[in-house]
């Protein structure tokens, strides 16, 4: 039987847990990234096209401060390069993420392409948001080690902790951290704070990389 070419009227909503686009088959990864989306915060998880949930405004915060300090960081550095929530990164046939915060090293950067990440980000950072399901955080998590991410880090601020699961051989070793020190293995054992992360109002940006980079 020849294989149905998805058109995008062909595609239908419905209000799941969240909205939800799928057709009579499961869509592909590379027609996923040749349709026309309604807005650019979409993810393909099993071949169902999915609305990620408006982000919270203490999300928003803790992703702005992030991105700014592991962004100029890593460009002082020369370390690579750090993208946001925006940017997808490719898991497999039927799914395609769009993580919180990306760190790809310089010698990685050929995996970083026009329509997507297609390979494993050196470092990817998701903050957990209070309507986050744990089975959507588990499939995440699940994606991320398929791939082969190095270094996986939620930060949960309801929770007052931070998780953070590394690459190890052949499996994973994980941590649980509340505070002091989260140390960041891929950007050359970058040390923040977990205090800085899971607190507000955190320290200045720009105090906090001068510091970062004068250590």
């Amino acid at each position: 039987m020849a294989n149905l070419t998805l058109q995008p009227s062909m595609i239908e909503t419905q209000l799941e847990a969240r909205s939800v686009r799928y057709a009579p088959r499961p869509i592909t990864l590379d027609e996923f990234l040749d349709l026309t989306h309604e807005d650019d915060n979409d993810e393909l998880v099993n071949g169902v096209i999915e609305d990620k949930m408006a982000a919270q405004l203490n999300h928003e915060m803790l992703f702005a401060w992030l991105s700014q300090i592991l962004g100029l960081y890593a460009v002082r550095r020369k370390l690579g390069i750090v993208l946001g929530s925006r940017t997808l990164v490719a898991i497999d046939q039927y799914n395609g993420r769009l993580p919180d915060v990306i760190f790809v090293r310089e010698e990685n950067r050929a995996i970083v392409q026009q329509k997507a990440i297609y390979g494993a980000p050196d470092l990817i950072i998701e903050i957990v948001s209070p309507n986050d399901r744990p089975s959507e955080i588990s499939r995440l998590e699940a994606n991320y080690r398929t791939i082969g991410v190095p270094e996986i880090v939620f930060v949960d601020c309801q929770a007052q902790r931070v998780r953070i699961v590394r690459k190890r051989d052949a499996d994973y070793d994980e941590e649980t951290i509340t505070r002091g020190d989260i140390i960041l293995e891929t950007m050359d054992n970058l040390i923040l704070q977990a205090e800085w992360l899971l607190h507000e109002p955190r320290p200045d940006a720009y105090d906090t990389l001068h510091l970062l980079l004068a250590s």
